[in-house]
């Protein structure tokens, strides 16, 4: 149907182009010139807007299958482009072609050149704003993906979703799906393509220990995704001008005014420097430990020894070391002890002790 339509479109510009050729070109003809019939004029002008017709009509179905794969393939190609490009570029091309039209009333004494000066300013300000807007379109991303710029109606404060973005280590991990399954996670959790990447290439590393955790991880995300009744987006952009994927998960977390979620000492410092917030699983299980203060008495069994000479070691239910000064000659027993100071780190809980049979003989 939308051939038939073109082609009778066709038909009517050809008609009206022999139309304006036989009063243009035909009048310069002797036998057509003023003197002549209406009849020969008549039938030399429908003669003039028949052969325009036939023209275009063969012409339209000559270009149409050429133009038919140029549309199909330039149709794939904006399928293929990324949505925040398209937006990106578009905002930035509208944004120069509005500039240079502000510039046009101070061309208008230019006459006739200032009309071709104000088309060429609207070619180099409409390709300077797409450039622009494609260089800037992950910070522009952060408009319409942070959650930040969604606003509640009457006296509704402004809906915050917060992206929790997760790296490498924290979802090797593992304990961050437990964390999620209960509830004390919101928002949104960003998974970074580089990020899968990452894991994906320490899934097929040749060491035996690296593509086990690299498979971890992978399991763990399957999990989070599938499993858990938590939203969870995968964020396809990558910072290429940037290659250490810490940098790229800082840079990310400024875009998306997000949190960093991780078990990483190091990216912990460099999140804190950077200004940007960090979640650390590590703290938060710290938090959650029983507390244990200095004059407490606990059961605990010396299981080697310590870096000190005489020191022994052993470790609550929840994992913390306990070095107990004196304790290497009780190695493999089970002994009361009396807690003398507690060292809180972000690597960890160290609690320091002394056996009460020391204490006792004292």
């Amino acid at each position: 149907m939308w051939r038939k339509l073109i082609f009778m479109f066709t038909g009517l510009c050809g008609a009206w182009s022999g139309y304006a050729l036989y009063y243009s070109v035909g009048q310069t003809i002797p036998w057509l010139s003023e003197g002549t019939s209406t009849f020969r004029v008549g039938l030399a002008l429908t003669l003039f807007m028949l052969v325009g017709a036939v023209f275009f009509v063969l012409l339209s179905r000559m270009l149409g299958s050429l133009l038919d794969l140029r549309v199909e393939e330039g149709v794939s190609k904006l399928a293929r482009v990324p949505m925040s490009e398209l937006a990106a570029g578009a905002l930035g091309l509208g944004i120069g072609l509005l500039f240079s039209l502000l510039l046009y009333p101070s061309l208008n004494w230019l006459g006739r050149p200032g009309d071709l000066l104000q088309v060429a300013l609207m070619l180099v300000f409409g390709y300077m704003g797409l450039r622009v807007g494609l260089a800037k379109k992950e910070d522009l991303g952060s408009f319409w993906t942070s959650g930040r710029w969604n606003t509640g109606t009457g006296n509704e404060e402004r809906r915050i979703e917060e992206h929790k973005i997760l790296d490498t280590s924290v979802i090797i991990d593992g304990r961050i799906a437990d964390i999620c399954k209960t509830g004390f996670i919101e928002g949104t959790i960003v998974i970074p393509e580089f990020v899968l990447e990452e894991l994906q290439h320490i899934a097929d590393s040749s060491d035996l220990l690296k593509r086990n955790r690299g498979r971890r991880g992978l399991d763990i995300l399957n999990k989070i995704q599938k499993e858990l009744e938590i939203k969870v987006l995968i964020y396809e952009g990558d910072f290429e001008e940037i290659s250490e994927v810490d940098s790229k998960l800082v840079k990310l977390a400024k875009v998306l005014q997000g949190k960093v979620v991780t078990n990483d000492f190091n990216l912990n410092k460099v999140c804190e420097l950077q200004g940007v917030s960090v979640l650390n699983i590590n703290d938060l299980a710290n938090a959650v430990k029983p507390v244990v203060l200095p004059g407490e008495e606990i059961m605990v069994q010396i299981i080697k020894d310590g870096k000190e000479h005489g020191q022994g070691v052993a470790y609550l239910d929840d994992g913390t070391m306990i070095v107990v000064e004196g304790g290497r000659e009780y190695i493999g027993t089970m002994m009361e002890v009396l807690v003398t100071s507690v060292l809180q780190t972000s690597a960890g809980r160290m609690i320091f002790a002394k056996p009460k049979l020391l204490e006792k003989a004292q």
